[in-house]
């Protein structure tokens, strides 16, 4: 007779009952508590292998032979082992975060572009710390010198740096760039020359033959992509190109640069991004001249408020978030045993988004 029949078997019914219930609530406790005591040492154990199998099986997989590193995660399951970023760090000499570097959180392109970063990162069980340059170089080589021991990589947006400075701070860190370009360093560029190309043949085709272009930071790599664009695309359609600025890229310069466009005479104007477009709507409204009857204005990066204003600006959508996952992504490669060189580029494509803010100019005929 089983222990388990001679145990139950003089019990009343209900007490029999309260007993299994009991037993089986203990085992339940005690696979709990093992659980939460599991480590990588018994890990090793049940898989049989070494500490160090077990470690590479979860930090650097390509390293280990797939039926190893099955058995090692199948060992880890019925443990409920999940190594924590602590001790990963002191396994790999990692520290599990990657560092990112904007210059404006106040622009709401460069959120998107952080939710991009953060969920590639957080399926990669990666944290992330955030710096905002404010548009200034040497704040920011200052904030990237800062975060080098606490970060396995940085991903810079729209670096201010010149080249320089990009090459003293890659020197023993490994860095990502997103929209600028630099030899030797990864980078996820957003075609900016061809949304350019996109937003000048819009306008062209509905009758615009006297624009103005409001131009961005005069570090900004996107700003001169737009003015390659600019140039070549206007040269092509045989438009009249006003090159204004540089303007800082907020909202204030946007109804400063609109005066000036006013008073060159044309009648569209682009802007380097949707903040100095939203100024230059402000400003127009405030003279009275019609948006698009009188003038037309077109934006880039497809920011939220662009499809909120009145009328609803025409823009250049940038993938934002798409570029973020990318920029995480090019991190990743570099640092799995298929690293690839620092060369490596991801080009993201960009597409005009025609609303309300652009249509023909007041001398086109009507159709």
């Amino acid at each position: 007779m089983s222990r388990k029949t001679t145990i139950c078997s003089g019990f009343p019914p209900f007490l029999t009952k309260l007993w299994k219930a009991l037993h089986t609530e203990g085992v339940r406790c005690r696979s709990r508590r093992s659980s939460l005591a599991a480590t990588i040492r018994d890990v090793a154990s049940l898989a049989g292998v070494s500490v160090s199998t077990v470690s590479r099986a979860f930090t650097a997989p390509d390293l280990v032979h797939p039926a190893t590193r099955e058995n090692v995660l199948e060992a880890a399951r019925r443990l409920g082992y999940r190594p924590n970023r602590a001790a990963r760090g002191l396994i790999t000499g990692k520290t599990g975060n990657i560092g990112v570097i904007v210059p404006d959180l106040g622009n709401p392109f460069f959120p998107a572009v952080l939710a991009g970063i953060q969920r590639r990162a957080r399926e990669a069980e990666y944290a992330v710390f955030l710096a905002d340059s404010g548009e200034d170089p040497r704040l920011e080589r200052e904030l990237i010198h800062a975060m080098t021991k606490q970060v396995d990589g940085v991903i810079i947006c729209s670096s201010r740096m010149s080249s320089a400075e990009l090459r003293d701070v890659a020197e023993g860190l490994d860095v990502v760039l997103l929209n600028r370009k630099y030899p030797g360093l990864p980078a996820v560029l957003m075609n900016s020359a061809d949304g350019m190309r996109q937003a000048l043949e819009h306008l062209a085709a509905v009758g615009h033959r006297r624009c103005a272009y409001l131009g961005g930071p005069p570090h900004s790599w996107s700003n001169r992509e737009r003015l390659r664009g600019l140039r070549a695309t206007s040269q092509a359609l045989g438009l009249d190109v006003v090159e204004l600025g540089p303007f800082a890229p907020y909202f204030e310069a946007g109804m400063q640069a609109a005066d000036l466009a006013l008073a060159a005479n044309v009648t569209a104007i682009v802007a380097y991004n949707d903040l100095m477009a939203l100024g230059v709507l402000r400003r127009l409204h405030e003279r009275h001249v019609a948006v698009p009857g009188e003038m037309s204005v077109v934006g880039f990066d497809d920011i939220p408020m662009s499809h909120m204003c009145t009328p609803p600006l025409t823009t250049v959508a940038m993938p934002a978030e798409q570029a973020g996952r990318a920029a995480v992504g090019l991190l990743l490669d570099h640092w799995s045993s298929h690293a690839t060189d620092g060369n490596q580029q991801r080009r993201l494509d960009t597409q005009l988004i025609i609303r309300g803010s652009s249509g023909p100019p007041p001398s086109a005929p009507s159709h």
